[in-house]
């Protein structure tokens, strides 16, 4: 079988112009520190991150913010890295802020081949301007469509030859919805192990979906 272990500087041939991008974390904890350092040192630009927040300056996927690499982010909030806002009010770079919820349910769907699903949540705000918006059982819904990513980086604890991954604690959050999403999914584990070492009922992220997985610097 042909292996899915790959070095750091293989990863990069994945990284070009222009590319969405999903990256996994919550204010950079679960956020590969790896991946997205190749990612900066490529010095790939024009960047479409889809990602729950902007972490902090040096920070997950902060640094791709300072350094300028990044024209567009989807996400849930900003507020931790000043440098993401200052983009966005300057016209540097543009920003959708998108509810938390709402958010990964437009993953999942994206991840689950869905056309979109129906929310309350940001009825009557801006969250709603330029959706579609439906009325069932007297109340009124908004259409929220898929996401979908070019690549995804996620980061696992553990994860066997065969690319199945375990995950720990909240560093799992958004990894294991990002991993489906995407065309092709890296992804970064601080441990490898032979295939079959893992506890199956322990196994989050099943092989058959990871593309690639970076050989950790220990092994």
């Amino acid at each position: 079988m042909k292996t899915k272990l790959i070095n750091l500087q293989d990863a990069t041939t994945f990284f070009r112009d222009g590319m969405t991008i999903m990256v996994g974390g919550f204010m950079g904890v679960g956020t590969p520190p790896r991946l997205v350092d190749a990612l900066l040192q490529s010095g790939v630009r024009d960047l479409t991150l889809i990602a729950n927040d902007t972490a902090f300056i040096d920070t997950g996927i902060g640094p791709l913010i300072v350094n300028g690499r990044v024209s567009k982010v989807i996400a849930s909030h900003i507020g931790t890295n000043p440098e993401t806002g200052r983009r966005m009010i300057a016209g540097e770079m543009e920003v959708h802020l998108v509810p938390q919820g709402t958010l990964i349910e437009q993953i999942r769907c994206g991840g689950s081949g869905l056309g979109g699903f129906l929310t309350p949540t940001g009825v009557g705000t801006v969250v709603a301007d330029g959706k579609q918006t439906l009325q069932l059982e007297g109340k009124t819904w908004l259409l929220e469509h898929p996401l979908r990513a070019d690549l995804a980086l996620i980061r696992a604890h553990r994860s066997d030859r065969s690319g199945n991954l375990t995950y720990q604690l909240s560093a799992r959050n958004f990894n294991p919805l990002i991993a489906l999403a995407a065309d092709i999914t890296l992804a970064e584990p601080d441990e490898l192990v032979e295939t079959g070492a893992l506890q199956p009922d322990h196994i989050i992220t099943p092989g058959a979906v990871i593309d690639h997985i970076v050989i950790p610097q220990e092994s």
